[in-house]
C-alpha cells in the first residue's frame, strides 16, 4: 500500500488504535450471529464470521435447498453486469455546468481520452473478480468492503483490488452518515508481513516464532480514519503487542482506500441490511421442508418394521436386502411392516410457494435470464424500466457509496502518477457520467421522448420542424446515447466551408 509518511496524530498511537478497534468490534458483535446465519443458508462457501474455517472443510452440511444460493449468485452477477460491466466503459467524464458551450466542446475529446485511460486500467486489473465478491457480500450480508490499492510500478495496471470479508472489516459511521472509518484485522505470515511492511520493526518473539514455523500467522490491524484536514490517516499495528511499540506503517491518503457500501440502511444502524435478511424466514423454512421431505422419502423407501420377540428372531442381525432369509419361530408373525400414519404430499405445494417468494425477494425473477430467446425493442425498454424501478433506491446508495468514491480514487492515483492531466472532478467544471446499463435506462427514456416529439413535429410539416435546432438536437441525442465527441461535428467545424475539387 503506497502512502506518504507523516507524524502520527495524537489519537493514532498503537494503544489508542487497539482500544478503538475493540470498541468498534464490540458494537459489531450484535450483527455477527445474523451474518453467520445468512451466509450458512445463502452463501456457505464464503468465509465464516464467528469462527475461522479450515481450508477444505465442508461448509454446506446444514443446507438442503439451494434456491437461495442460486438466487444470490444470479443477483450478484446481475449487479456486476448492470452497474460495473467488465470490458465496457460504465463511466465517463463530462464537462460540468460551469463551463460554456464552446468550452464544453473543446474539453470533450480530452475527457473521453481520460475516461478511456481509466477504463483500460480497470480492465487490466483484477477489478471484475474482486467486485463480484463484494456484490456477493452486499447481497448476503448487506455490507461490503473493497480495498482499492495502488499497484507497484511496472505492473500491467496501476490498480489492485481486494474484497475484504465481513469477518475482517470493522466499520464506524461518520457524522455525515458515511462509513468513513475502517479497521481491518488480517492474519499474515512473517514473509507476507515483511513484504507488506518492509520498514517495520518486528519484536524478537515474533521473529523467532515465524522462523520456527513459516506458516504461522500473526494478526495485524490496519486503520484508515478521517482527520480534520479532509484527508485520511493510515496506520497499521500488531493486534498483540506492547503499547510503546512503534507503528508498523503510517501514512495519509487523499481518498480512503477502503470503499464501504451497503444495500439498505436502517435508521440508527451502521451496517446495512440485505435482501437475504428479508427472505431469511422463507429460506430457513424451505430448507427445513426439504430436510423433512428427504427424511420422509427415506422412511418410504426403507420402511418401518416390527417383529415379535419370540426368542428366535434377532432384529440386530437382520439386513433388508434382496434374497435375505429371515428365520422366525413356528406360529409367530415374524417381521412385518408398520403402516405410515400419513403422507407428506402437501410439502411440494408449500415448497413451490416458498421458492417463489425467495426468488422474488432476491430479484431472480426480475433480473435473471428471460425464458423467451427474442425480445422486441419495446420489451427491452420495459424490462430496463422495471429494473430501474426495482433497484432505484439501492442504485442511488451504491452510486454514492461505491461508484463515486471508486472513480475519484482512480482519478487521484493516475493523476499523481502523471498518466492523466491534473483534473479536478468537483461536479462544477468536470463531472462524472455513469454509463452502465442501469444508469442509461433514464437516458434512453429521455431520448425516446425526444424522438417521439420529433415524430409529432414531422407530421405538422415544414412549419413544425422549423422550431427545431437540428444541430443542437443532434448534439443532445449524441450525449444521451454516449456517442464519443470525436464523432460529432462542433458548430465551429460546421462554419468552415467545404472546398470541392
Amino acid at each position: 500500500m503506497t502512502q506518504s509518511l507523516h507524524p502520527p496524530e495524537p489519537d493514532r498511537a498503537p494503544d489508542q488504535l487497539r482500544q478503538r478497534y475493540r470498541k468498534a468490534k464490540e458494537r459489531r458483535s450484535t450483527w455477527e450471529a445474523h451474518w453467520q446465519e445468512c451466509y450458512d443458508y445463502a452463501l456457505p462457501l464464503r468465509d465464516a464470521v464467528l469462527h475461522q474455517p479450515n481450508p477444505g472443510e465442508k461448509k454446506g452440511d446444514r443446507l438442503f435447498d439451494g434456491t437461495a444460493a442460486d438466487a444470490v449468485d444470479q443477483l450478484a452477477a446481475s449487479l456486476l453486469s448492470e452497474l460495473t460491466p467488465p470490458w465496457a466503459q460504465w463511466f465517463g467524464l463530462t464537462a460540468g455546468p460551469d463551463l460554456e458551450e464552446s468550452e464544453r466542446q473543446q474539453v470533450a475529446p480530452l475527457l473521453d481520452k481520460v475516461g478511456a485511460i481509466l477504463q483500460s486500467h480497470f480492465d487490466r486489473s483484477n477489478f471484475a473478480v474482486e467486485m463480484h465478491q463484494c456484490y456477493l457480500d452486499v447481497v448476503t450480508g448487506g455490507t461490503a468492503c473493497l480495498l482499492f490499492e495502488e499497484a507497484q510500478p511496472g505492473e500491467p495496471s496501476a490498480f489492485r483490488f481486494t474484497a475484504v470479508p465481513l469477518a475482517q472489516a470493522v466499520l464506524e459511521e461518520g457524522p455525515d452518515g458515511k462509513l468513513d472509518s475502517t479497521f481491518r484485522r488480517n492474519e499474515l505470515t512473517l514473509a507476507a508481513l515483511r513484504l507488506r511492511f518492509p520498514a517495520a520493526e518486528w519484536p524478537d518473539s515474533l521473529l523467532r516464532q515465524g522462523e520456527e514455523d513459516p506458516q504461522a500467522r500473526f494478526a495485524i490491524i490496519e486503520a484508515v480514519i478521517p482527520n480534520q484536514r479532509g484527508h485520511y490517516d493510515y496506520a497499521a499495528v500488531l493486534e498483540q503487542g506492547d503499547d510503546d511499540a512503534p507503528l508498523l506503517a503510517e501514512g495519509r491518503f487523499g481518498h480512503s482506500p477502503f470503499i464501504n457500501f451497503r444495500w439498505l440502511k436502517a435508521p440508527g444502524e451502521i451496517y446495512g441490511r440485505s435482501p437475504v435478511m428479508k427472505a431469511l424466514p422463507d429460506i430457513k423454512t424451505a430448507n427445513k421442508v426439504v430436510e423433512l421431505v428427504l427424511k420422509n422419502a427415506t422412511i418410504a423407501v426403507t420402511g418401518i418394521w416390527q417383529a415379535d420377540d419370540d426368542g428366535v428372531l434377532n432384529p440386530a442381525n437382520i439386513k433388508l436386502v434382496p434374497g435375505t432369509i429371515i428365520p422366525k419361530a413356528v406360529g409367530s408373525a415374524g417381521l412385518k411392516p408398520l403402516e405410515s400414519p400419513g403422507r407428506f404430499d402437501i410439502s411440494q405445494l408449500v415448497l413451490d410457494d416458498l421458492r417463489g417468494r425467495i426468488r422474488h425477494a432476491l430479484l431472480a425473477d426480475k433480473l435473471g435470464q428471460t425464458e423467451a430467446p427474442k425480445m422486441t425493442a419495446t420489451e427491452i425498454l420495459e424490462r430496463a424500466a422495471d429494473m430501474a424501478r426495482l433497484l432505484g433506491a439501492t442504485y442511488g446508495r451504491l452510486q454514492s457509496e461505491l461508484l463515486t468514491p471508486l472513480i475519484l480514487r482512480a482519478v487521484h492515483i493516475l493523476r499523481r502518477r502523471g498518466e492523466i492531466p491534473a483534473l479536478l472532478v468537483d461536479g462544477h467544471t468536470i463531472d462524472l457520467q455513469y454509463r452502465s446499463p442501469l444508469a442509461q435506462s433514464q437516458a434512453q427514456r429521455d431520448a425516446q421522448s425526444m424522438l417521439t416529439w420529433l415524430s409529432a413535429l414531422a407530421q405538422l410539416g415544414p412549419a413544425g420542424l422549423a422550431v427545431v435546432d437540428a444541430a443542437a438536437t443532434a448534439q443532445w441525442l449524441g450525449r444521451a446515447f454516449n456517442i464519443p465527441a470525436d464523432l460529432m461535428i462542433t458548430p465551429q467545424q460546421q462554419e468552415v466551408p467545404h472546398v470541392q475539387i
